[in-house]
């Protein structure tokens, strides 16, 4: 049995579903990516997981009960950290964990370790003593981090943990979560796609309410179908005309700047004919120069797109 099991939960808005009859499980210490395009029911997901809203149909279970029947328990032990980070900016980021520690209704007695061991997994030492709303979004989010994990939780739910950070604090927004997935079960949830292949193990990808995807973030890209990408530097006369007018290249747009008289090109072809014999054999025809020739092995990109692509629902 997994640790976490949605069994056909389904979620309307004013007769709009935004959650059709989802239904998966994660098991314990698993650190799952969940994508989906806007409007895709993501969120709404993530908000009847942590109980903010009730679903209209279906059961959320944590480790085979029920949440709605044991509805403080489960919320002992789940974290959340919402996509808008809800935070007091007058207040001292010391008092607001001691606050969140009083609703969490955390004992006395071991409650001053567990926000040592908070401030101290999120790297927030430095600003314990500030306000918040003199932190940078980067240690806004720390402390959205540091609140999600004070009461210890098993499941640990974020909402676009990296929107609207930089690079270098998306690097360390990842690596925290990284480590933070080492001892608890993570569903996190971003638009970021490259995150997604350096944090977590599987992945989930939401479309029009409905999970499209579910498996191993490797194997789910190698199994993407529908176009390749071909990468072609070659020196000659009418390189990319050439190369456009092959049977199965869809398209030619530039890849990357070269040596003079060079050209590289990125080709998308239809998968099911390999076009690289043509390029080789245009190539001599035409008495090219092939500096590179290889096929570009698949994306999560493309598989988002795939399995998305006219089913935004703004």
């Amino acid at each position: 049995m997994s640790f976490l099991t949605l069994d056909g939960v389904s979620k309307q808005f004013d007769g709009i579903t935004a959650v059709d009859h989802v239904s998966f499980g994660i098991d314990r210490g698993e650190v799952v990516g969940f994508l989906g395009p806007n409007g895709a029911g993501k969120s709404t997901t993530m908000r009847m997981i942590t109980q903010y809203i009730e679903p209209d149909a279906g059961t959320i279970r944590l480790d085979g009960v029920s949440v709605a029947d044991a509805p403080r328990e489960a919320k002992r032990r789940i974290g959340y950290l919402p996509e808008s980070n809800p935070l007091y900016d007058e207040m001292l980021v010391a008092d607001y964990l001691a606050f969140v520690a009083d609703l969490r209704q955390l004992p006395a007695e071991g409650r001053a370790r567990s926000v040592d061991e908070a401030v101290t997994s999120t790297g927030i030492e430095s600003v314990y003593y500030r306000p918040i709303g003199h932190l940078s979004k980067g240690f806004r989010q720390r402390v959205g981090l540091a609140q999600a994990i004070l009461h210890r939780p098993d499941l640990l739910i974020l909402d676009e943990p990296t929107e609207g950070l930089d690079p270098n604090q998306r690097v360390e927004i990842r690596r925290l979560i990284g480590e933070l997935g080492r001892e608890r079960t993570v569903l996190l949830s971003t638009h970021v796609l490259s995150e997604v292949q350096q944090s977590c193990s599987r992945l989930l990808i939401i479309s029009g309410g409905k999970i499209v995807a579910d498996g191993p973030v490797q194997k789910l890209i190698e199994q993407a179908e529908g176009v390749v990408q071909i990468l072609v530097e070659a020196q000659g006369a009418d390189v990319t005309t050439g190369l456009s007018r092959l049977v199965g290249v869809r398209g030619v747009e530039p890849a990357r700047a070269t040596a003079e008289g060079r050209v590289a090109v990125r080709l998308t072809a239809e998968r099911g004919a390999d076009v690289r014999p043509r390029i080789f054999d245009l190539a001599k025809a035409l008495g090219w120069t092939l500096y590179e020739l290889h096929q570009e092995s698949g994306s999560l990109e493309d598989l988002f797109r795939q399995l998305t692509t006219g089913a935004d629902r703004s």
